[in-house]
């Protein structure tokens, strides 16, 4: 049977050391028995009575070893003996442990069984070991009992102070919160047992921090302690908490750790405008939108609860001036929110209220949460561009109107009180063909050239209006010309028209459809008429059928079309608008005979020779081509010589060519240049002398026809119509002497005692203008009697 090394009396020495260790006076050396740290009951102490008696010869007594920790003597701690009923005390019986720690930690004496402690022991890195020993017959090794297993528990001792793993703590509680508002939870953790005295025990203290917090010593619940905390007053506080074990009793140890605690904001302090009087100023070409001054109400909180709302609660203003509220500044910004006029009103007054919006019901006593201050606002007067009354224009003009024609007043003044004159231009950006014009002073809208509503049927010009006095001041204003649609396009075909007629058709076939365009656009939609105009309507072989939806057919009247006889017809076609006044125009429509088979599926177009013509012989041939040579070389000759006439002068060898001298062979004409018109004719046609004075020096070789312009373009004797409608024609003339000094004005002007006393109104007249004198002008002018006069026609086309 294993023992202990006293086991005369085993179950009193276990009640004693129990007690012993437990007030503090244990002897180390003491070893305890049983299977636990308590004191067996009769009933365990007869099994285990019963259990030892049935084993006497071999069996282990199962003991518990209690050892403390943190020894710090200089020899082996003691723990306990081991000892089997086998050994004699002659040194035969050898004990051998085994387990954790055998060797390292504890050591057995293999003759006596004496366990021993040979390194420091630590409860919080082991509470516990496990161990086997085992009885060996020294001399044979024969196992004299059976192995066995022990533990060895380690006795706890305070030697740990409490710790705040989660330390130190950042909390924060609302200022003014009520006493006894939970902050935050603080917890300290004890390494040692908790189970065993009062080492583990923690209570709570508060080192730094009284009289604004207190601490509950069981919880560790931070709690406010003073009312009326002020964040505005002071916003940071740093508290010291102190967990000490052993109940809080002398002689437990301490730890500390330090909570920061933040007094949260709440809306408690209304704004307040620090000037109750802002002055300010803003010129009056300020644009709509634009800042004018900023207002700032001061708030102690911070956060949502210093937001502010500014507004305009009072004033002469409230329709000129808006007031926006900066989220980021928390300032009021004041802008313009209407055109501002010096002339109009110098000065404005504003009431200007900044409150808070987010406000808490428990603090509406310390309000309002809202002030208001004074703004007053000066207009400075700038100089400003002309301003255009009305601010756009709408012109409809229809596109046959004459030029030089007043379509529309612009009309412009100085908004200044200066009132400056003010002059009139077109910003030639916006209209780059030239159309309109417009008068310097009056401001009269008048048309430069000739308006055509299928080429732009809208113009959208911008006239400019300037001070005199102050150039830099340009006003500015769009109008807009809508060119009205006037008949004066006639009728065309579509495409251009070819139709095929076999010579085996029928009279009343079908033959082609024809359609037209017209590029007019008139209000009651398009409409057109079709016919033959009279020269071909009783022609035998075609007739039309207007089919009064703006096509017609052509029809057949007879058959028995032959190729040989006549191969292509050019038929005639009046195409009639419904215009004011109507207009038309003829097309041709060109046929063309082919022969088909039975089913009038064409198969040729083309005329059959009937007549072969006579070959001609290779001398022949060689007769007329070098004829042909023969002329070309003439020709060329003429032409070489003619010029080498217009060569200049060849520079004689025997001047000097370092005198940079150049010779031109045009001279100018002197006084005649300056003098080829009266400039009076400007100023006054009435009192210009009817002097003409041709230049000496450059005579035309044909003398062009005159080109008039009608006397009715000439409004009130205002001579920009007739010079605009002189430069539109010099715009147009390709073939206008290039002479910078010489003009031509065959403007008569009006209301003569003598009236016309020239051909001028006599392109005015409807009457057809005969050319037949210019066959009497000779052989030079036979093309142009040709171009213009009628020439009789050799048969019917059609």
């Amino acid at each position: 049977m294993w023992t202990s090394g006293r086991m005369s009396n085993a179950k009193n020495l276990f009640g004693l050391g129990v007690s012993l260790y437990f007030w503090g006076l244990m002897d180390l050396t003491t070893t305890v028995l049983s299977g636990s740290a308590r004191p067996l009951s009769e009933g365990q102490e007869d099994n285990l009575s019963d259990k030892l008696h049935q084993r006497m010869k071999r069996s282990w007594v199962w003991n518990q070893f209690f050892v403390l920790e943190e020894y710090t003597g200089t020899d082996p701690l003691y723990v306990g003996k081991l000892h089997s009923d086998m050994d004699r005390g002659d040194g035969s019986i050898k004990y051998i442990l085994s387990g954790e720690g055998a060797g390292i930690v504890f050591t057995i004496d293999d003759t006596t069984g004496d366990i021993h402690a040979i390194q420091r022991l630590d409860r919080e890195e082991r509470s516990q070991y496990t161990l086997r020993a085992q009885a060996l017959d020294r001399r044979t090794g024969r196992p004299m009992e059976p192995e066995s297993e022990f533990i060895i528990k380690i006795q706890d001792i305070n030697d740990n102070e409490p710790k705040f793993l989660d330390g130190p703590y950042v909390a924060s509680v609302p200022e003014m919160s009520p006493v006894g508002t939970s902050v935050i939870q603080v917890t300290a953790t004890d390494a040692d047992d908790p189970t065993y005295g009062n080492s583990a025990r923690v209570v709570y203290s508060i080192l730094q921090g009284q009289p604004y917090f207190s601490v509950d010593s069981r919880t560790g619940l931070i709690r406010t302690a003073l009312m009326n905390m002020d964040r505005e007053a002071k916003e940071y506080y740093e508290v010291i908490i102190q967990a000490k074990d052993m109940g809080g009793q002398l002689g437990g140890l301490a730890g500390t750790t330090t909570v920061n605690i933040t007094l949260s904001d709440v809306n408690d302090n209304p704004p307040r405008f620090p000037q109750k009087h802002y002055q300010m100023s803003v010129l009056e070409s300020a644009p709509v939108s634009s800042t004018v001054g900023r207002v700032v109400a001061k708030d102690l909180d911070e956060g949502i609860n210093a937001e502010m709302k500014y507004s305009l609660v009072d004033g002469d203003g409230l329709d000129v001036f808006d007031i926006n509220t900066d989220p980021n500044y928390q300032v009021g910004i004041i802008t313009v929110r209407k055109p501002l006029s010096f002339e109009s009103k110098k000065s404005y007054t504003l009431k200007v209220e900044g409150a808070n919006p987010h406000l808490e019901m428990r603090f509406l006593n310390l309000g309002p949460f809202r002030d208001t201050t004074t703004v007053h606002i000066s207009v400075e007067d700038v100089d400003e561009p002309p301003v255009f009354e009305p601010s756009i224009y709408f012109v409809e003009v229809p596109e046959d109107v004459e030029i030089g024609t007043t379509i529309q007043i612009i009309s412009a003044k100085d908004p200044d009180v200066t009132n400056n004159s003010i002059r009139y231009s077109i910003d030639r950006s916006s209209d780059p063909g030239r159309f309109f014009y417009v008068d310097i002073t009056s401001g009269a809208l008048m048309t430069a050239r000739p308006l055509d509503r299928e080429d732009i049927s809208w113009h959208n010009i911008t006239v400019l209006a300037m001070e005199l006095n102050n150039p830099s001041q340009v006003g500015s204003v769009s109008v807009t010309v809508k060119v009205l649609d006037v008949n004066d396009n006639a009728p065309e075909f579509a495409r251009f028209y070819e139709a095929f007629v076999c010579e085996n058709a029928k009279a009343g076939q079908l033959i082609q459809t024809v359609s037209a365009i017209d590029r007019d656009d008139p209000q009651e939609g398009q409409h057109f008429y079709y016919s033959l105009p009279p020269e071909a309507a009783n022609n035998p072989n075609f007739t039309l059928r207007d089919n009064q939806d703006n096509t017609a057919w052509i029809l057949t009247r007879r058959s028995g079309f032959r190729q040989h006889e006549q191969n292509t017809f050019y038929l005639p076609i009046l195409i009639s608008d419904n215009g004011r006044p109507r207009l038309s125009s003829t097309g041709t429509l060109t046929v063309h005979v082919c022969s088909c088979d039975d089913e009038g599926m064409v198969m040729s177009c083309n005329a059959e020779a009937y007549v072969l013509p006579v070959s001609l012989s290779r001398g022949a041939l060689i007769a007329i081509l070098a004829c042909i040579f023969v002329l070309l070389v003439l020709v060329l000759l003429i032409l070489s010589m003619r010029r080498q006439r217009k060569q200049p002068y060849i520079i004689d060898e025997e001047e000097n060519i370092h005198e940079n001298i150049v010779r031109y062979d045009d001279e100018g004409g002197g006084e005649e240049d300056t003098e080829a018109f009266d400039i009076a004719a400007m100023w006054n046609p009435r009192e210009a002398q009817l002097v003409v004075k041709n230049r000496q020096d450059m005579l035309p070789e044909i003398e062009s026809l005159s080109r008039y312009v009608p006397q009715t373009c000439v409004m009130d004797n205002n001579v920009h119509n007739y010079v605009l409608a002189k430069l539109y024609e010099a715009d147009m003339d390709l073939w206008a002497p290039p002479f910078d000094s010489l003009q031509t004005y065959m403007f008569e002007g009006n209301g003569s005692v003598a009236e016309s006393l020239s051909s001028l109104q006599s392109v005015t007249t409807d009457s057809d203008q005969s050319y037949d004198y210019l066959t009497d002008w000779g052989p030079r002018f036979k093309k142009l009697a040709e171009m213009y006069g009628a020439t009789d026609s050799s048969g019917a086309l059609w």
